[in-house]
């Protein structure tokens, strides 16, 4: 650990026993802060020009939005954290082509939004305002963060015909443990982020820890759901995915990539192809968890795994043989 981060991390410990409300106000402010800014890349740049962009105002903050598309069949695109909304560049290209769309935002301290932070309450917020401006989403497909945020979302009054979460977080709880553990703090500290956020941040709002979690209330978004998670995810292990695969049931279908990682998925052309397969498909023709993905070989569809909530935070652990896929990774549904 660097000497700042050690400094750091034995000063907010030590707080946390003399002054906890202090103490939590801190830990929060360190939890909600991006580990740096997303720039936009070449390959993005055309399809941002070509953006209706506008600007809203969150908690205080800022929020860019974006649009394209003539308003008919709204898709919604969120970005996970340290990202930015062109990272779903790919995805909002190939659905202008079938004539749908797309929406997306850069949430504060994200992209070109100004700020140095954000959270999920927020992420909320952003989502509620683009439904309330769209109306119903035909789609969402949300990438790693913005799986878990989209989620909370979801089950808060937005509304989706689909839902497509890529490399996603499943549990909140588990990203609250990640950060304990990377930072080194005692349950003094977290306890008190825990209630900092629950009287400022959120307060009259019920088991607000447990309604993070994206396996809470599943059958709330009543739509069908398509998984993506590379067996080697360098950030979000794949027992995330696992978990939602569990907790949404009959309605959802794993695809388990290999070669793709954490990033690379967002551009690979096969998981953008099942992706716009899915959002595009007639309603009485979307697999179900038994159903092959485009690319695999026969035999290698199986049943949406699932991890129980209390294994969700290990990595992985099942074997996964990719199908030959000529030109790339292979995919399987798992």
């Amino acid at each position: 650990m660097f000497p700042k981060a050690l400094l750091v991390r034995t000063a907010l410990n030590a707080a946390a026993r003399v002054a906890p409300a202090l103490a939590g106000r801190a830990v929060f402010h360190l939890f909600v802060r991006p580990a740096g800014r997303a720039r936009l890349q070449p390959a993005e740049q055309r399809l941002m020009a070509a953006a209706r962009v506008d600007r809203i105002r969150v908690r205080g903050k800022e929020a860019v939005l974006y649009a394209w598309g003539d308003g008919r069949r709204p898709v919604l695109l969120v970005h996970g954290w340290s990202s930015r909304a062109s990272r779903l560049a790919a995805f909002a290209e190939e659905l202008l082509d079938r004539g749908y769309s797309p929406v997306a935002f850069d949430a504060p301290g994200h992209g070109d939004a100004p700020g140095r932070a954000t959270n999920i309450v927020e992420y909320r917020a952003i989502i509620r305002e683009l439904h309330a401006r769209h109306g119903d989403f035909e789609a969402v497909l949300a990438h790693s963060f913005g799986v878990v945020a989209a989620l909370f979302a979801l089950r808060d009054g937005v509304r989706t015909g689909r839902f497509v979460g890529i490399s996603g977080v499943g549990s909140f709880s588990l990203l609250t443990d990640w950060f304990q553990g990377a930072f080194g703090l005692t349950e003094h500290a977290l306890g008190a982020m825990r209630r900092h956020v629950e009287r400022r941040i959120v307060p009259g709002e019920p088991e607000i820890w447990r309604r993070l979690d994206a396996d809470w209330r599943p059958d709330d978004l009543g739509a069908p759901v398509l998984l993506f998670h590379d067996e080697a995810d360098e950030m979000v292990p794949l027992a995330h995915a696992r978990f939602l695969a569990r907790a949404h049931g009959e309605r959802a279908r794993l695809v388990v990539t290999r070669g793709l990682g954490h990033r690379r998925i967002l551009k690979d052309p096969q998981v953008v192809a099942e992706a716009l397969a899915f959002i595009t498909a007639e309603r009485g023709a979307i697999a179900g968890p038994a159903g092959q993905a485009r690319g695999a070989s026969a035999g290698q569809a199986g049943q949406a795994g699932g991890a129980s909530a209390g294994q969700a935070g290990q990595a992985g652990g099942a074997s996964v043989e990719p199908a030959e896929v000529a030109g790339g990774p292979g995919v399987v549904a798992r």
